[in-house]
């Protein structure tokens, strides 16, 4: 009898037997051959916001009479119970890259179908502080701007901006230390790569929005045309 490659187990089916990958939501078990994160039942039950077609929704109204935008958009409720936080978590903190990549696509995917989102020039994610960028190997936001760039088309600025204080952690702080924690930790290092652009500003989640509207007033002192925001999540307060 001779044997072929049709003789053996597949790569995946040996991978799925020594290393099996478990859906983040429910536990069970998903097959290597897979590129998504989650089952299909979990990423079906995923909390969407719609807020991309919605004008005057609650991101944007975080920052009404704070910054000046055109518009902004989270794709998804967060919560300690969400399956949103294991995947940011990761994402962050476990170095799935491509965690970043799948939810920067459903991002993308709900801006092109919005009108209100029409005109993005260039994608520019939420700076990292140097050195925790370099321990952690990337930056979580640009993962997330890498899945919106395939789907919209748009290219994707990571160092027109820099972060110059390495601040702390954001969690568990009230609003005014939040904002008091970012004040003045950004700069714009190439302002002629945002002349004239309509900028869409994206990270992963916005609790008060501190951090975001400090990169979005440094952005007020270039030439850009305009400025939107996008994120994965927005915390249930």
């Amino acid at each position: 009898m001779i044997l072929t490659s049709a003789s053996y187990p597949s790569l995946f089916a040996i991978l799925d037997l020594i290393f099996p990958r478990l859906c983040p939501g429910c536990g069970k078990e998903i097959s290597f051959k897979s590129t998504q994160p989650l089952c299909p039942l979990c990423q079906h039950q995923l909390p969407h916001t719609g807020f991309a077609s919605i004008p005057d929704n609650p991101a944007e109204r975080i920052f009404r009479g704070r910054i000046e935008i055109r518009g902004a958009h989270s794709e998804f409720y967060y919560s300690r119970e969400s399956v949103i936080r294991s995947l940011i978590h990761g994402l962050k903190y476990k170095g799935k890259k491509e965690t970043g990549v799948f939810l920067g696509k459903i991002i993308g995917e709900s801006l092109q179908k919005s009108e209100r989102f029409g005109m993005i020039e260039l994608l520019l994610p939420l700076p990292l502080y140097a050195d925790r960028e370099y321990r952690r190997g990337y930056n979580q936001s640009a993962c997330i701007c890498e899945g919106i760039s395939q789907v919209l088309k748009v290219p994707v600025e990571s160092n027109a901006m820099t972060r110059i204080r390495n601040t702390a952690t954001q969690t568990n702080k009230q609003r005014t230390e939040r904002w008091m924690n970012v004040e003045n930790s950004f700069r714009v290092a190439e302002p002629e790569k945002l002349r004239n652009r309509h900028v869409l500003l994206v990270d992963d989640v916005i609790t008060t929005g501190a951090s975001l509207e400090a990169c979005a007033l440094a952005l007020g002192e270039t030439d850009i045309a305009s400025l939107s925001i996008a994120t994965v999540a927005m915390a249930n307060k």
